[in-house]
């Protein structure tokens, strides 16, 4: 439709004059397309060029008659009357005798022909399609209403007093209507179009929608045109389906469109799913992707999504030939990475086991870095593959599986390695990799959290599952979270692991202190007090479990309901930027993961899909990210220059240290400041807890170096 571009161009350019030059050409062309015309005089008629251009609608007639018997041919005739302006006894007498011929022996026809103006010849603009209008009146028939009152249904007719009494779905009550604003507000609707069938009969809608649920999304997108997934649920839920069983209604509808070939499937949530004009089989629609040359990346994704969700195109042998050769041209005509050349290989050896089985084998084989490759793949399906194949072929496959065990990123590979490792008893090797990741958990603190998850879990044969062997990865934990707090790249991990403490009302907590003793216990408790992401709250309940196991502990606890908790010091801009965090996860961040979990759970199979675990995850994330910034705001003060001294080292200052002609500064300010690389310390820190109520002159040790206090200066003053 390369006119219809061009016309559209005009209109949205308001640019008449063009748009005029354009339609003369096109009217004296010798081909037509009848899609393309009735686009084009729809997209003019709701335009701000439909009253001039009315005066030359008239020569799309020679069109249209060519068009015979095509089924776009009536809306066209319509839409040239719509649109036409000069009201000429020609084109009067055109109008009539083409209603005469479909009409003729309709009830009341010289009556509607005089109610459209077709018998004073005066102004009959829309005359066809009002006729059609008062044809379509007859009790029990609906209409929709385009001033916002929903669709209606007929309860009465009268020719008598020219007009129609109807029901309607927005507003109370039955509403007259006269004939000449029902032409002005009215559309007929069948009793098969969706919108009346939700109207009329509801319940017999929901028992089709159970029964066939992709022929009720095809209807409502053939009669109410494209729609995204938002849009689908206000127009199908609590009305046709019920709120509580929506979403899973619609994730597994959902699944069965991705399949459907007459539903165009949107690629992200803000885009729609639209009704194909022709069925598109699966197969076309990946040759058309290939057309479009992806790159290597891009083509794994597609073909392996591809793949899963429609096994069955491979029974095609043309289809499957025709893959198998796209697939061996990606090898010769993309620069590609091992991982990409093993993923290609590896849909061949699919496509063509025989041939394809020596390959993988060899290149494997050849690899100088089996973990980068793993590491550069993706799909996690084909991480484990390539694991598998590593396992049979390479010789060097228990180095390689202990270097990934804490290095690669997804839990279930972990796993597959983990038990790999176990079955030909490499137990003490494992325990060697654990021993380095409780040393140093910030290196690899989702690969720490895995492990001490799964030996709180289950499994006590593991290495490290024993009483003493969870105690060690409790304490690291804390180690891992006073760490990590300062790092704005860690947020995430913070937020996992308060989760993972205060989940099931600090079940984690009561199972590791109902085996500790008693000084261990404490260590706990001393950790736990030097991580800020912890509340005030969460300490004392920390501290109320372990008095269950210890008794003796609340004797010396001096704590006092009554005390003022230490304040959380922060300047005016930190606490709007809290403030502004807070307002951002519940109105934004909640709102879109709410978004996030319902499409990835219309994507099927609760069990197998890792985007709804993860929006899952992201949403305990972000509620305990809420209640974590809650709490501190609550205890927040900001910083005045009056709560600043210079004759100690306090918050608000900044302290200046000398060793040796090595000069370095800090500024101590609170939490939401926090910035090591810049020299702005949070006062809770250890470090700036060290200098804090030293004076000028004293010795701090920083990173194992003795400096001297030069200088305490306000922070307010620069």
């Amino acid at each position: 439709m390369d006119y219809f571009k061009q016309f559209q161009k005009h209109i949205q350019n308001h640019d008449y004059a063009e748009f005029l030059t354009l339609w003369e050409e096109y009217c004296m062309g010798d081909e037509i397309e009848p899609k393309e015309l009735k686009k084009t005089l729809e997209l003019v008629k709701d335009s701000d060029l439909s009253t001039p251009f009315g005066r030359h609608v008239e020569n799309a007639l020679a069109l249209w008659e060519k068009l015979q018997d095509d089924p776009n041919a009536h809306e066209i005739f319509m839409l040239i009357i719509d649109i036409q302006t000069t009201n000429t006894p020609e084109l009067a007498s055109l109008a009539f005798s083409y209603l005469k011929n479909l009409h003729e022996n309709s009830k009341h026809f010289n009556e509607k022909i005089r109610l459209v103006g077709l018998r004073d010849r005066q102004n009959f603009q829309g005359s066809v399609r009002n006729f059609e209008l008062l044809n379509h009146f007859g009790v029990g028939q609906f209409v929709y209403h385009t001033g916002g009152w929903g669709v209606g249904e007929i309860m009465e007719v009268s020719f008598l007093r020219e007009q129609i009494a109807l029901e309607f779905d927005y507003v109370p009550g039955i509403k007259d209507l006269s004939f000449q604003n029902a032409f002005n507000t009215l559309k007929p609707i069948s009793k098969e179009h969706f919108l009346a069938r939700r109207f009329g009969n509801p319940d017999e809608l929901e028992k089709f929608a159970r029964k066939d649920p992709v022929a009720v999304i095809r209807m409502a997108l053939k009669d109410l045109g494209p729609l995204t997934a938002a849009e689908l649920k206000d127009e199908l839920c609590e009305v046709v389906i019920p709120e509580a069983e929506w979403a899973k209604w619609w994730q597994s509808t959902r699944a069965k469109i991705k399949k459907d070939t007459l539903i165009e499937v949107p690629s992200g949530l803000k885009n729609p799913f639209k009704l194909r004009d022709e069925a598109v089989s699966h197969e076309e629609t990946l040759q058309k992707f290939f057309e479009k040359k992806p790159s290597p990346t891009t083509l794994i994704q597609m073909v392996y999504a591809f793949l899963r969700d429609f096994p069955n195109t491979l029974k095609n042998d043309t289809f499957r030939m025709s893959l198998q050769e796209k697939l061996t041209d990606a090898l010769s005509s993309h620069e590609l990475t091992d991982a990409q050349e093993l993923q290609i290989h590896y849909f061949l050896q699919d496509l063509s086991p025989e041939q394809e089985l020596t390959s993988v084998s060899e290149l494997i084989k050849r690899f100088v870095s089996v973990k980068d490759v793993i590491q550069d793949i993706s799909i996690i399906a084909f991480k484990k593959r390539v694991l598998q194949d590593v396992r049979k072929v390479r010789d060097d496959w228990e180095e390689i599986f202990l270097d990934l065990l804490i290095t690669i990123e997804q839990n279930p590979i972990r796993d597959f390695i983990l038990q790999e490792l176990i079955n030909v008893g490499k137990e003490e090797e494992i325990s060697e990799k654990l021993v380095e990741l409780l040393a140093h958990p910030s290196k690899q603190p989702q690969a720490f959290m895995w492990y001490f998850q799964k030996i709180m879990a289950k499994n006590a044969t593991l290495p490290f599952a024993d009483d003493r062997g969870k105690e060690r990865f409790f304490e690291s934990m804390f180690i891992l979270l006073n760490q990590i707090e300062q790092s704005a790249n860690a947020r995430e991990h913070v937020k996992k692991i308060h989760a993972f403490i205060t989940n099931g009302r600090f079940a984690i907590v009561r199972k590791i202190f109902e085996h500790a003793e008693k000084p261990t216990v404490q260590e706990f408790l001393l950790l736990a007090t030097k991580c800020q992401s912890l509340t005030s709250h969460d300490i004392k309940i920390l501290h109320s479990l372990a008095e269950v196991v210890h008794p003796s502990l609340k004797k010396g606890r001096k704590v006092r309901d009554e005390e003022q908790e230490e304040p959380l010091w922060t300047t005016q801009d930190g606490y709007e930027r809290l403030q502004a965090r807070i307002k951002e996860i519940a109105t934004v961040e909640t709102v879109e993961n709410a978004k996030e979990i319902e499409e990835a759970r219309s994507h099927g199979d609760l069990r197998e899909n890792s985007e709804y675990k993860y929006a899952l995850e992201k949403r305990d994330r972000l509620q305990g990210e809420l209640k974590m910034l809650s709490d501190q705001l609550n205890k927040a003060r900001v910083l005045s220059p009056n709560d600043v001294t210079t004759d100690k080292v306090g918050v608000g200052a900044i302290v200046e240290c000398d060793a040796n002609g090595d000069s370095i500064s800090y500024t101590l300010l609170g939490p939401w400041e926090a910035d090591p690389e810049k020299g702005v310390l949070s006062f809770q820190s250890k470090l700036a807890q060290s200098m804090v109520g030293k004076t000028i002159g004293e010795k701090v040790s920083i990173q194992g170096k003795d400096y001297t206090i030069k200088g305490i200066r306000n922070y307010f003053e620069g």
